[in-house]
């Protein structure tokens, strides 16, 4: 019996086409829905399109509407499966949210593409049928929200877009997909350890994100305070370090109660409380700063949104951030 998968197109790359200048735009009609129409020999495709928005114009917004629309969808009909199209740009963000706030074990497959429909050596229409392929295996089953692309399947949680343009762009540093797609089977060889979740009906707090730089002074953290944010993540320096003159505005920060969390710049390691000197990390978490876990910053700032939601308390953010 063929199994239900539940189609959603929300825009970016994979639904695009080149135009006779050579840009990328939105087509009238998403190539991928269109041809989706022709492959449901694989499962019975319940195709929706919320939105058709290029990734850098999505926001927690649009990501709650997903995580809505997939729930909703799930009460009305038996879904076995979601795959959701999307820009690469934005692509492990929004995965990431779904991941900490969908209630469910059923697989959940997010895509993409680097080359538009009509580009020499598209790989939209194979990265969509690879995920179907994974949406509806048995083995998916209580993996989270998963990324597919390229043949390789990855989690939520680690996968990072690292290239500009290679359609081999999507990659878990540290620790590699999980899983593979061939043309006969899908195999997966590692599991995750643990999931997390969390209840979240609307998207209103402020949380913004940081690069630190050598050099770098209190002035933009001074200014975030009066901008009156809810949140911070700094993408720190090396082991979770930060330039001297940058104390007294993250201070400034702290003591409004605005929480503040800190990943390392570096894409491998984790940031720890090593050194003692003024700015290091031992010096910022007696401060009180948090320190995440191994997530990126553009993933810290996506659960740092989600824990504000949640709970005012720092302490139970700062346990958010060990898990």
């Amino acid at each position: 019996m063929k199994k239900n998968v539940l189609i959603i197109h929300t825009g970016g790359t994979i639904s695009m086409m080149e135009d006779s200048a050579g840009a990328v735009k939105l087509a009238h009609e998403n190539p991928i829905k269109i041809t989706s129409e022709t492959i449901h020999d694989m499962a019975n495709l319940i195709v929706k399109e919320p939105f058709n928005l290029p990734s850098p114009h999505i926001t927690a917004a649009e990501m709650l509407s997903i995580k809505k629309l997939v729930e909703a969808s799930i009460l009305e009909q038996p879904i076995d499966g979601v795959v959701i199209t999307h820009g690469t740009d934005t692509l492990e963000e929004t995965a990431y949210f779904l991941d900490l706030t969908i209630q469910t074990s059923i697989p959940i497959v997010v895509t993409g593409a680097m080359r538009s429909s009509n580009e020499i050596g598209s790989d939209g229409l194979y990265n969509f049928i690879s995920s179907i392929k994974v949406a509806i295996c048995d083995q998916a089953i209580g993996k989270g929200v998963l990324i597919v692309l390229n043949d390789e399947i990855h989690t939520a949680a680690n996968a990072t877009k690292t290239h500009t343009s290679n359609v081999s762009t999507f990659q878990s540093p540290q620790y590699g997909p999980i899983g593979i797609v061939t043309k006969r089977a899908v195999f997966f060889h590692h599991h995750p350890e643990h999931q997390e979740k969390y209840p979240l009906e609307k998207v209103s707090k402020r949380v913004t994100l940081l690069k630190a730089h050598a050099g770098m002074d209190s002035s933009l953290f001074y200014a975030l305070k009066d901008m009156n944010i809810d949140g911070l993540v700094i993408e720190a320096l090396g082991q979770g370090n930060m330039p001297p003159q940058t104390i007294k505005g993250i201070e400034a920060l702290l003591a409004a109660n605005i929480p503040v969390v800190i990943v390392s710049r570096c894409f491998n390691g984790i940031v720890q409380d090593v050194y003692g000197y003024n700015g290091g990390g031992k010096h910022l978490k007696d401060i009180g700063i948090i320190f995440s876990n191994g997530l990126n910053g553009q993933k810290a700032r996506i659960k740092l949104l989600i824990g504000l939601h949640n709970t005012e308390s720092q302490l139970e953010i700062q346990r958010m951030f060990s898990l």
